[in-house]
């Protein structure tokens, strides 16, 4: 192996970094190719699955499809502060818009409502803006007011519609006590200018939670989306993610077949982690190679420690005793990595704990760590967790801790 420092390591473990080669995902990226099809939107997209399987970068790969297509791109991270308000999400809508809209011009009249004056304009966020403060109603009446105006200024360019593509779309929610429906206008606004035949396609990407939220809101959801759930890659899948990226002439590290084994397994499928795995192997060939000239076998059990620290120790040092009781149990089920029920979570306590759970004290557990981001319920009260693999990271911690006498 010829050590050389010009190739850097093409592993890019990290939010949303764009991987050096996307394996799999072939299904998704059809599917989304037929939605953008569709002659009138009767389908947007919901873009699923935990932390780690690569929501984010197939949400990218998705653009240059619809680029491609002659579809306008616009969108962004949803954050909490999105959710504050109506007004909020609209004016991060307009702010999104604005990007494409300023190269868009439409006669000044009809875009702000002023008389007297008829001259073109663009509609940057200005223009946006003053419609938006120009129509009366609601903020659903000024936001289909503005959409419109967009749709006819993308239908004069001679544009198939505009996709508006926003992650972590989990983070929008209707806040009742403040009476503030963020989540509930954007739902009307696009049914309302979807059934009026506009070609705007909403393609939102987060958490298992998302569906059941956009549900909760309003009912309708549940026909104006198509789900894409994504789960590991498959074995064949997952082998190009390891090799693919070390195929060039000029890398210095080759991984052997039981070393891509090894990394398929610990990973688990999930693209993440993969790529964490991956990057720290390379540059531990890297340095043996620097320091004896020759490659040392695969440090996993320092890399699983790192992984641990830095992936699950943080979300693990939040949790109470108590809770740590339970998350244990979970770990201990066979379908620990699948969907399991209260009733099976009990059993588990029962066998394991000197002082085991009832069911109501259990459901009380499981809907704390829902909030706190570790467990996920499903529409049909079953659970999952929702941190991959922290399964295997539980049942290390319990090698070396007592779980049971806790409490």
């Amino acid at each position: 192996m010829n050590t050389t420092n010009a190739f850097q390591n093409p592993f890019t473990p990290g939010a949303g970094h764009a991987p050096p080669y996307l394996a799999g995902r072939v299904a998704e990226r059809k599917e989304f190719e037929r939605l953008l099809r569709q002659s009138r939107i009767l389908e947007n997209l919901v873009l699923t699955g935990l932390r780690g399987v690569g929501k984010t970068v197939l949400l990218d790969s998705f653009k240059p499809i619809a680029l491609a297509s002659n579809w306008h791109w616009v969108g962004a991270d949803l954050s909490e502060s999105v959710s504050v308000s109506e007004e909020a999400l609209a004016l991060r809508l307009c702010a999104d818009l604005s990007v494409i809209g300023s190269t868009m011009t439409v006669r000044r009249e009809r875009a702000v409502g002023f008389t007297g004056e008829d001259r073109d304009t663009s509609l940057d966020f200005a223009t946006l803006r003053a419609i938006y403060d120009r129509t009366p109603g609601l903020v659903l009446d000024k936001m289909k007011a503005i959409l419109e105006v967009v749709a006819a200024a993308s239908a004069a360019e001679g544009k198939a519609g505009v996709i508006f593509a926003y992650d972590e779309a989990q983070n929008l929610a209707d806040r009742q006590p403040e009476d503030q429906y963020p989540l509930s206008m954007l739902l009307d606004v696009f049914q309302s200018i979807q059934r009026k035949g506009i070609p705007f396609m909403l393609v939102l990407t987060g958490l298992p939670t998302l569906f059941p939220k956009l549900v909760e809101a309003r009912t309708f959801a549940e026909r104006m989306f198509h789900v894409l759930m994504l789960d590991r890659l498959d074995a064949a899948d997952s082998r190009d993610a390891v090799t693919k990226p070390i195929e060039h002439a000029e890398c210095p590290v080759k991984f052997t077949d039981e070393s891509v084994e090894v990394v398929c397994n610990q990973s688990g499928g999930y693209p993440y982690f993969i790529q964490f795995i991956c990057r720290e192997i390379y540059d531990a060939f890297i340095q043996s190679q620097q320091d004896t000239g020759a490659p040392t076998p695969v440090p996993m059990d320092g890399i699983v420690e790192k992984l641990d620290t830095d992936f699950f120790a943080g979300r693990w040092a939040r949790v109470t005793d108590r809770q740590r009781q339970l998350l244990w149990c979970v770990a201990n089920l066979e379908n620990s990595e699948g969907e399991f029920s209260v009733q099976e979570v009990v059993g588990s306590t029962e066998r394991l704990l000197t002082k085991s759970f009832s069911s109501s004290h259990a459901n009380q557990m499981l809907s704390a760590l829902s909030k706190s981001g570790l467990i996920y319920k499903n529409r049909w009260g079953k659970y999952s967790l929702a941190v991959p693999l922290f399964d295997r990271f539980i049942l290390r911690q319990g090698n070396s801790t007592d779980l049971a006498e806790l409490g």
